[in-house]
């Protein structure tokens, strides 16, 4: 069974896992399915806005897409949600790509 299929096996008993549906949405963006990447990105941090990996990956996935403004707001709200958590390494990132983008 290929990984896309299992991950939603999984998910049917567990929904609400973050960890899942963040790798089925890394999955879906490996396969040139951004739309379907985004939907769960954008689904998990409105349920878990402390998931922070997701923020990176959703930015840079609209970023590529060429919608550089939400990319900016995504990549600040993922800064906001790993300096709350604490997760410097994380921040560091976020805050990378994002000056990247705006210079």
């Amino acid at each position: 069974m290929d990984r896309i299929n299992k991950l939603k096996e999984y998910l049917i008993t567990s929904p609400a896992d973050s960890f899942l549906q963040h790798a089925l949405a890394l999955e879906y963006i490996k396969i040139g399915e951004d739309g379907e990447a985004r939907k769960l990105f954008e689904n998990l941090l409105e349920r878990d806005a402390a998931y922070v990996g997701s923020y990176y990956h959703l930015a840079k996935l609209l970023e590529r897409a060429g919608n550089n403004a939400e990319a900016i707001q995504w990549y600040e709200k993922g800064m906001a949600a790993a300096k709350k958590a604490g997760d410097q390494h994380s921040y560091n990132e976020l805050q990378g790509a994002y000056e990247d983008l705006l210079y």
